[in-house]
């Protein structure tokens, strides 16, 4: 079952990392800026794990427990990607935009807070 990503703003989630800061994409010539990752045992609308971009962590990381504070939802695509952060830190929307832009400008997407 699909989950609703909007349901996970403001909750704590757990995060597996399969790409860490500064590791190279597998198909395509980019580094990740940030670190990236998804919640286990989920299913997001591409039927893979719901992703994660975790921000305000400056070093790469296995795992992460914050909480999510915002989604990134696609409106050209059903990928949205939460927006976890260490537990008490928050973004501005400008901030979250720029962090994930890396990725981002390739789709069009709005960030969503409850």
């Amino acid at each position: 079952m699909n989950v609703d990503a909007a349901s996970y703003i403001g909750q704590v989630v757990h995060v597996k990392v399969d790409r860490p800061l500064g590791s190279k994409h597998p198909q395509f010539d980019w580094t990740y800026p940030i670190n990236y990752g998804f919640v286990p045992n989920t299913t997001s609308g591409d039927g893979k794990e719901l992703d994660v971009y975790i921000l305000g962590v400056e070093e790469p990381i296995e795992t992460f427990r914050g909480t999510c504070i915002a989604v990134v939802e696609r409106t050209d695509d059903d990928d949205p990607k939460l927006v976890v952060v260490p537990e008490g830190a928050n973004l501005k929307d400008e901030e979250i935009r720029e962090a994930v832009e890396f990725q981002e400008q390739w789709f069009d997407s709005k960030i969503l807070r409850s």
